[in-house]
């Protein structure tokens, strides 16, 4: 009865909201803060707390990042501020590899374009927007002005963020132990998605990868990362053009990752060949 009521508001606010903008042409402009978590695998236990806050503080600006989400009634483009290394004075050369670019998502033709830029190479990732079977709960909360509710959904974790890498998942993809050895494949791992949208702004948009609720995605949290929108503008005076990016070779996102996956076995297989030719 409860989830019947909360579906009855989302309807009414959509359907108030959306006459007022249909008098207009409808844009907006989303800003977001992108947080993660530090995750060192491994590693991590064999360090002080004093190492892991130096570690911190060199991936800072991996780990806390702004992105602004321009949209429209059918599609968005997502970018993120550049920002400089505070302590390096330079761009995070080898994070840059591992972090989105530019992303374009079209709902009403379930178009999905990102840019991408790996070791001094161009990509152009041409693919549909990611699959994800939202449940929508009862909960609500305030985010700024807006009304919010909660939205949740289990996706498979190789389908997520496919411009990322680690070792662990690229092993668990491709069926190898911690040596490169063949192994069994294990059971596809499955990343919780929680999200936060306002019927309010009747857009099935998001930041990055996350659409498909009715109404704008204001907040979301997958795995060890959380986004949150800082500030929100509705038909601002400077208009953002929304369209997809062009410049890139052409590419699938499982064909992407294939190309990740090939450059970063070459060099593992390298280092473990310097490493042997010394001995």
């Amino acid at each position: 009865m409860k989830t019947l009521i909360i579906t009855a508001i989302v309807f009414c606010l959509s359907i108030i909201t959306t006459k007022t903008l249909h008098a207009q042409e409808f844009q907006g402009k989303a800003e977001y803060v992108y947080k993660a978590q530090m995750n060192l695998g491994r590693w991590g236990a064999k360090m002080s707390e004093a190492q892991k806050k130096q570690i911190a503080a060199r991936l800072k600006n991996r780990l806390e990042k702004k992105y602004i989400l321009a949209f429209n009634k059918e599609a968005s483009v997502y970018n993120e501020y550049e920002k400089l290394d505070a302590m390096s004075g330079a761009t995070d050369s080898w994070g840059k590899n591992f972090t989105p670019g530019e992303q374009y998502k079209n709902v009403k033709t379930n178009t999905f374009v990102q840019e991408q830029e790996f070791y001094g190479k161009k990509f152009l990732i041409q693919d549909s927007l990611l699959k994800i079977d939202w449940k929508m709960g009862t909960e609500t909360k305030q985010i700024g002005n807006y009304t919010c509710f909660k939205a949740t959904a289990m996706v498979p974790s190789s389908k997520m963020a496919f411009w990322e890498f680690s070792w662990s998942q690229m092993r668990q993809e491709q069926g190898e132990n911690e040596d490169g050895e063949e192994t069994e494949k294990q059971e596809e791992p499955m990343t919780e998605v929680v999200a936060w949208y306002s019927p309010q702004i009747p857009v099935s948009q998001g930041p990055s990868e996350f659409w498909g609720l009715p109404g704008l995605i204001l907040e979301v949290s997958s795995g060890t990362t959380t986004i949150l929108c800082s500030k929100l503008t509705i038909n601002p005076e400077e208009k953002t053009e929304v369209v997809a990016p062009k410049r890139g070779t052409e590419v699938t996102k499982q064909e992407y990752k294939d190309i990740i996956f090939k450059k970063m076995k070459e060099f593992r297989d390298n280092r473990v060949g310097r490493r042997y030719g010394r001995s």
